[in-house]
């Protein structure tokens, strides 16, 4: 898979942020619905435990990317800071 410089860059500066996400068995389906707490239009799902955690980690990049590109669009400085 090739990236770009600026996506390995951004995901290099995204290895250090944690979330927390709820993760739910489907009694009937047998699947595993997940959802970053932090991030609610971060949502997912896996037919394992296992799959449904990669498949959040991209969901959450993909959130992550949208809103910083959202703010470039309404202007102003980025910074980051931590809590």
């Amino acid at each position: 898979m090739h990236i770009s410089a600026q996506t390995y860059l951004r995901k290099q500066s995204m290895q250090n942020r944690t979330f927390s996400v709820r993760l739910k068995k489907d009694p009937d389906s047998g699947w595993y619905a997940i959802r970053c707490v932090e991030l609610p239009e971060a949502i997912s799902q896996g037919r394992t435990e296992e799959e449904a955690l990669t498949n959040i980690k991209e969901a959450i990049e993909l959130v992550l990317e949208e809103h910083e590109t959202q703010a470039r669009r309404e202007g102003g400085r980025l910074t980051e800071i931590s809590v």
